[in-house]
């Protein structure tokens, strides 16, 4: 008989909410958690069931996991008393190592897709603000499809909610900033399905620190609070005030065994010389969970190393042929959409030519029309031009006999004033002759002067000589030696000129030489200065081969959207308000400085001995 009775008296109702979707259903009493779980397996078509489980809220107000084993109603589930019906969440209770890999069925990816977008936004897992933008983006791409210039609108990705509140409280900067930043990089992203954006996103999110960890308050040895974090590749450790970086981590296939004596929680190892790795609980309850946890984990982990089942191989064929003809299809629609924008384009292009030739046509109408209203208009002007002609050629006549007369009177005048400038000429000239003869009058009388100025001073020298001759007998002796001393001055004289010129053209030798000195000094500095030039010219040279290699290395790690992160980060540490930021804001921070990540960390407590990391957890 099946679990899905029709009995109303004795079914029961139930309620399974998904993140998309709710569904109800009627149970026989006596169904089990695996019949109500295969039912919503079937009714949302999904086939990778094992990531999944049903969560509810138990009697005593813990959450719990759905038993498959057991009976619904046998299992605390309370029982709404409004409308007596029990309520479920259809949640992932494990998650996959690589998402890209792992995750078979489009549904599977969506509703992956959907609990870890609501879990960032309600801050469960941690995304620093940078990342938080890139995954909104990829999560208006998977609400409004590729992004579309002619219907995107601005204050469209205002309504929804695409950031944790964390992120933009630590930050001053208003909503119309944080949807541009959005719509930057949702403008960047290539057309693509929505399955595949959801990918996207869950390779961006799996990187973060918090993705697929369930985290428990435990206690070692030393009763140091402590988190344990059960993920799907093993447990981590973590320190109480950060859940981001682990402490110390154990891998599955490290684990032989675990068991649990009310709050002590035992994990036997499999290397035999290493003691078991124990902690403490809070409660009973959590260990169940833990137990649940590790034990589905470590099974997933061991399938994932072994060859795919005939089911998964099935799954993955139907999904890979799936994916091929959505390929087809979506290159077919790409290339329809592609004829579809050429035939707008070339209808937009004709439309528009068309408009050219009308506003052409409309404008030689109008030139036309205006031509005609132009030769209307000279026709009457060439009447009226007749007219003024013929009056201005009357004008013309009677100004004509006017010039005449007033030529004639012109030239009357033009004699009486050639008359009378001769007549004023030949008195000049009679003036200029009589004016030529006085100077020459009072020139000879002047020289008359002169001569006779002269004859007196001749008869005073002639007096002078004559008195001079009779003296000179007397001072004959005395002459003879001024005149020899007069000479002897002359030639000192002389020498001594010619003394005082020679230092002075040595003295401008000496300057010279100076400048040509002068000149060579600064030519040699110059020649230094080229040198130094050389020199640092050759050190710009010895950094050029290392930022080569820091390109190249960037293109072949193929970090591009680190770059872009580290790109939005810059553009928005400005605004950032430091007294909001979080505890775990700080760790992040700190991890960014120190080059450090989710698998570098793994990396390097993987490095060390079983036996060592089990001393160092009993000693935190």
């Amino acid at each position: 008989m099946s679990p899905f009775g029709s009995k109303k008296n004795r079914s029961l109702s139930v309620r399974v909410s998904t993140f998309d979707s709710e569904l109800e259903f009627k149970l026989e009493p006596r169904a089990s958690g695996q019949d109500l779980f295969d039912l919503v397996c079937r009714t949302i078509g999904l086939r990778e069931s094992w990531y999944f489980g049903l969560q509810y809220v138990d009697t005593r107000n813990n959450v719990s996991w759905l038993k498959m084993d057991k009976k619904v109603k046998d299992q605390r589930v309370e029982l709404h008393a409004n409308n007596n019906i029990y309520v479920f969440s259809f949640y992932a209770k494990f998650f996959p190592e690589n998402v890209s890999e792992e995750l078979i069925q489009e549904i599977t990816q969506h509703l992956f897709f959907l609990q870890v977008k609501q879990s960032i936004l309600s801050m469960d897992i941690y995304c620093r603000p940078e990342a938080s933008v890139l995954l909104a983006s990829y999560a208006v791409h998977v609400q409004y499809g590729p992004y579309d210039y002619e219907t995107y609108k601005d204050g469209m990705l205002a309504g929804g909610e695409l950031l944790p509140k964390g992120v933009t409280d630590q930050y001053q900067m208003t909503p119309e900033m944080w949807e541009e930043r959005i719509k930057t990089w949702y403008m960047d992203h290539e057309p693509m399905t929505r399955d595949e954006v959801e990918m996207e996103y869950l390779k961006i999110a799996q990187d973060l620190d918090m993705y697929g960890v369930n985290y428990f308050p435990i206690t070692n040895k030393n009763k140091t609070k402590l988190w344990l974090g059960v993920t799907a590749v093993g447990l981590n450790i973590y320190d109480e005030r950060d859940k981001l970086t682990p402490k110390t981590t154990f891998q599955w296939n490290e684990i032989r065994h675990v068991s649990f004596d009310d709050k002590k929680f035992t994990i036997r190892l499999v290397d035999a010389k290493v003691s078991n790795f124990i902690f403490y609980s809070v409660d009973l309850h959590i260990n169940k969970m833990i137990l649940d946890l590790c034990k589905g984990n470590h099974d997933l982990y061991m399938r994932r190393r072994k060859p795919d089942t005939m089911e998964i191989q099935q799954m993955k064929a139907q999904a890979k042929d799936e994916k091929q003809r959505r390929q087809i299809e979506r290159k077919k629609f790409i290339r329809e959409k592609k004829l579809r924008e050429k035939a707008e384009q070339d209808r937009y292009e004709l439309e528009k030519s068309f408009e050219h030739l009308q506003n052409e046509m409309r404008m030689a109408s109008d030139a036309l029309r205006r031509s005609e209203e132009t030769k209307e208009l000279y026709f009457e002007k060439s009447r009226v031009n007749e007219e003024q002609m013929q009056l201005t050629e009357c004008k013309a006549n009677h100004f004509k006999t006017e010039m005449d007369r007033l030529r004639e009177r012109q030239m009357k005048i033009e004699r009486e004033k050639h008359d009378l400038e001769k007549k004023i000429r030949d008195a000049d000239f009679f003036v200029h002759q009589l004016t030529v003869e006085n100077d020459k009058r009072e020139a000879e009388t002047e020289k008359l002067k002169k001569e006779l100025i002269c004859a007196k001073m001749a008869e005073r020298e002639a007096t002078a000589r004559l008195l001079h001759f009779l003296n000179s007998g007397r001072k004959s002796s005395t002459d003879s030696l001024l005149t020899a001393s007069t000479v002897s001055n002359a030639v000192n004289t002389s020498s001594s000129l010619a003394a005082i010129s020679t230092p002075s053209l040595t003295t401008s030798s000496s300057t010279n030489d100076m400048e040509t000195a002068g000149g060579a000094d600064l030519t040699t500095s110059a020649s230094h200065y080229l040198v130094q030039g050389d020199n640092s010219s050759g050190i710009s040279d010895d950094f050029e081969p290392k930022d080569a290699t820091i390109l190249e290395y960037l293109r072949k790690s193929k970090k591009q959207v680190q770059n872009q992160l580290q790109t939005l980060r810059s553009e928005i540490a400005p605004h950032k308000i430091e007294e909001n930021q979080s505890n775990l804001d700080i760790l992040s921070e700190a991890q960014i400085k120190a080059g450090e990540n989710k698998y570098s960390t793994l990396k390097k407590l993987k490095s060390g001995s079983t036996k060592a990391r089990v001393a160092f957890f009993e000693e935190l």
